[in-house]
């Protein structure tokens, strides 16, 4: 994997990563203005939960048509000015964190006692799995996945290391009935700026013992396995909050992306896009999905989170759709209609279809 950096017109960060040297990056000719994101931070007094306030992302980009696409290379509105790329992360011009953010006033006006609040500060970035707009991860070769999984490590690296991140987190999402606002093949990274909810309590769960070890030998010795190799297992858990889920957990403890070796790497690029595939394949056309990378946080619990993927979909039957409820959305007591042995059997029943290499 090579890469290469350059600055797009207002100043934000764009890296490329080949699989082959060489790359003279195109200067961005748009001549946009500086960035001035406000981001901030707010502390629910109620249940301890962060909550991100970013007013300016309501004017980002929703499901522009194929010729205006900001992802595909070299267009007039483009964010990738060069005419073809690999693989490209850029910083997001409508961030949900920036280290750039002004600072705000230390609680919110008008609430008896206040509510904490704090500068967004992170960083948000677009990682670009290909040029080419009617792709998907699923559909890439096996090493255009190994360099994505390598563009992965290395931001998740560069990312934990900035002054005041606590957590990086990379997702995808796909599909409309996800809330995709641009379908060209891509993923983000978060830098947070506080360790999410999650992972407080995955925390808590793990404390003095090898959860995440243990739940992986229980999977691996039960009915959920969907897929394993010699470093990797997919499984669908057994308390499964969608009707489809799946998680991807290494069988070595690594924190993050970054510590995962080569040979882990290597596997991780074909079992995971056997995974999608299959996903694909379930009801017959693409699944809408949201694929996210749980990494320990970057200064603690680094030896009780152990690094693995959750996927999971909307979709629990053929053109139909798992909305959220009253229970799970306002109470997060989850009800799944799916029994998670039926899920699994399926996944592993299906040919994971689409093209070869």
């Amino acid at each position: 994997m090579h890469r290469t950096r350059a600055r797009l017109s207002d100043g934000r960060e764009i890296v490329y990563y080949d699989e082959a040297p060489g790359r003279v990056p195109v200067p961005d000719p748009r001549g946009l203005p500086p960035v001035e994101p406000v981001c901030e931070v707010r502390r629910d007094p109620l249940t301890g939960d962060h909550v991100t306030i970013t007013a300016h992302r309501n004017a980002r980009t929703f499901l522009p048509p194929a010729d205006q696409c900001p992802l595909c290379p070299g267009g007039p509105a483009s964010e990738v000015p060069d005419a073809s790329y690999e693989v490209a992360v850029f910083e997001n011009r409508f961030p949900s964190f920036d280290v750039r953010t002004p600072p705000v006033p230390p609680v919110v006006d008008g609430v008896p006692g206040g509510v904490p609040r704090a500068r967004g500060k992170g960083r948000c970035e677009v990682v670009c799995f290909t040029d080419d707009h009617a792709a998907s991860m699923a559909l890439l070769p096996v090493s255009r996945v190994r360099t994505v999984v390598d563009a992965w490590a290395d931001r998740t690296a560069e990312l934990s290391a900035i002054p005041g991140v606590r957590q990086v987190f990379v997702f995808e999402n796909r599909g409309v009935e996800i809330g995709v606002t641009l379908h060209h093949p891509h993923g983000q990274i978060y830098a947070y700026p506080f360790v999410t909810p999650r992972t407080e309590r995955m925390l808590a769960m793990a404390a003095g013992r090898d959860l995440f070890g243990e739940v992986l030998a229980a999977e691996r010795a039960g009915p959920r396995v969907v897929a394993a190799g010699e470093h990797w297992t997919a499984y669908v858990p057994a308390a499964a909050r969608w009707p489809v889920e799946v998680h991807l957990m290494p069988h070595r403890h690594v924190p993050d992306l970054a510590a995962l070796d080569d040979g882990e790497r290597d596997e991780l690029a074909v079992l995971y896009r056997d995974l999608l595939r299959r996903c694909d394949t379930l009801y017959g056309d693409p699944l809408p999905y949201v694929a996210g990378w749980h990494q320990a946080p970057a200064g603690e619990g680094r030896d009780l989170v152990r690094l693995h993927l959750e996927l999971f979909s909307v979709r629990r039957a053929p053109g139909k759709i798992k909305y959220l409820a009253g229970s799970e959305s306002g109470m997060a007591a989850w009800i799944n209609d799916v029994p998670p042995e039926a899920a699994a059997a399926r996944l592993r029943g299906v040919t994971a279809g689409g093209a070869s290499g």
